[in-house]
């Protein structure tokens, strides 16, 4: 795959993946914890064809023998599903995208805190400055009276996608021992599939009696398939094609793509806040993430 497609591919990537605010928008009947559980079975069911068509039996067989990262890693998949869903019904796409964008420095802090990785002084000062601007968001929204319960719950997001990604890490980079030299060659897609599933056996009880009608359930097959599970298979692959940091950056794009569709499709114009504290945060990713790519080229 040349650069030039796998840039285009990730582009692609990042548009499935911010549909899902304006899709939530227009639905009928279903609402919050009903959301989540019907995009997570729908998830869970794509993922286990396209992964079983993929590996055949020895999916299953691997997934029972499956190392603690494996389990952990859907853990924190599951509370990703989850919470962004309920958190999308509960306050503005672009609070909760803005939210999220701070997933990436708060995956630095943690890999400094547990891998004990060096960290430079520019993505100090990156974390600094977009932790001020998550905090201005919420001083505003707590000053004007507004309900901070939707973005306190996006914030569990990032927490899980940093505590996902240092799973990862460790699960390449762990002790040399050689019980454990096995979970470097574990294949850790399961995981997606695994969080999938919690998701959902979580979010049932909570959204009972169901009361999505046939029109929410074709766009919430829509959000589980095309929004979630194709997007979740393509990034794998294509970190094989793209440094992290540039994945990084890509990734950036969902923030801009997903407040635009939920302004163009849905009215939702982000406010004052918002904006100025999205920029506070995408700004600091872009800079540290650009310098990075910069001293590594």
């Amino acid at each position: 795959m040349t650069h030039g497609r796998a840039v285009t591919l990730m582009i692609v990537v990042t548009l499935l993946w911010s549909i899902a605010g304006v899709v939530t928008r227009h639905l009928d009947a279903a609402r919050s914890f009903e959301v989540t559980f019907w995009r997570s079975l729908f998830n869970a069911l794509t993922l286990t064809v396209a992964l079983s068509a993929m590996r055949g039996a020895a999916l299953w067989r691997g997934l029972l023998r499956a190392p603690w990262p494996v389990w952990a890693s859907g853990l924190c998949w599951a509370t990703m599903f989850t919470a962004f869903m309920v958190a999308i019904t509960l306050t503005t796409v672009a609070n909760v995208l803005v939210t999220m964008a701070i997933g990436p420095l708060i995956t630095a802090l943690f890999a400094r805190i547990f891998l004990h990785h060096r960290l430079p002084a520019r993505t100090w000062i990156a974390i600094a400055v977009g932790g001020i601007g998550i905090a201005w968001m919420f001083g505003q929204e707590a000053g004007a009276g507004m309900s901070l319960t939707g973005t306190l719950i996006a914030l569990t997001v990032p927490l899980a996608a940093a505590t996902n990604w240092t799973v990862l890490q460790y699960a390449s980079h762990g002790p040399a021992d050689p019980d454990e030299a096995a979970v470097a060659t574990q294949d850790m897609l399961p995981a997606v599939l695994i969080g999938g599933l919690l998701s959902a056996v979580v979010a049932l009880p909570l959204a009972w009696p169901l009361q999505a009608s046939d029109h929410d359930l074709g766009l919430l097959g829509l959000l589980g398939a095309v929004q979630l599970a194709i997007p979740c298979l393509l990034v794998v692959r294509l970190t094989r094609e793209l440094p992290a940091p540039e994945i990084a950056l890509l990734g950036l794009l969902e923030v801009l793509f997903g407040v635009s569709w939920a302004w163009l499709g849905a009215g939702e114009r982000p406010g004052p806040s918002t904006l100025t504290g999205g920029a506070l945060v995408l700004g600091a990713l872009v800079v540290n993430e650009a310098l990075a790519l910069r001293q590594r080229r």
